[in-house]
């Protein structure tokens, strides 16, 4: 007589221990993963805005787009760059664009907010270090109180 193939209780726990273990050692490396590639997209987004701003500005001294006395030369909101601006110095009278939209901070667990309503904004004329709105928009940030995997809090990146 032949005895039965199949496998035995021992066999099947040792291979569900085995199984846990290697479950437990995946897990925190997928969550840093996904962690790191937020983090891609945060820094991927704040250097597109900051580009737009900055190329807003240098319009501005350039003579594109009219300012007034009082004005700083940078956009008055983050929707500017995306609406688009009158090109002055162009005889059609184009508008210029400086973003095709405005990206969410990835950072953000808000979906009831606009995009624009998902960052920090930075006035020219507040300090550093207390970053405030004001009548521009000088610099953007993240609203995260959350630190990066380099140990720096997302808001000071």
């Amino acid at each position: 007589m032949r005895p039965q193939a199949g496998f035995t209780l021992i066999e099947l726990m040792v291979t569900l221990t085995i199984l846990a273990v290697l479950a437990t050692v995946a897990l925190p490396l997928t969550q840093i993963a996904a962690q790191r590639t937020r983090e891609e997209e945060l820094r991927r987004d704040l250097w597109q805005m900051r580009a737009a701003i900055d190329a807003y500005k240098q319009a501005v001294d350039d003579g594109r787009i009219t300012k007034s006395i009082e004005d700083t030369g940078f956009p008055p909101t983050l929707n500017v760059l995306v609406e688009g601006v009158k090109d002055m110095k162009d005889p059609a009278g184009n508008k210029m664009y400086f973003l095709r939209r405005i990206p969410r901070d990835p950072f953000c667990d808000c979906p009831s907010k606009k995009n624009d309503e998902t960052w920090g904004k930075r006035s020219y004329a507040s300090p550093p270090d207390s970053p405030e709105e004001g009548k521009d928009v000088y610099d953007v940030y993240s609203l995260s109180e959350t630190v990066g995997l380099n140990g720096q809090p997302y808001r000071q990146w």
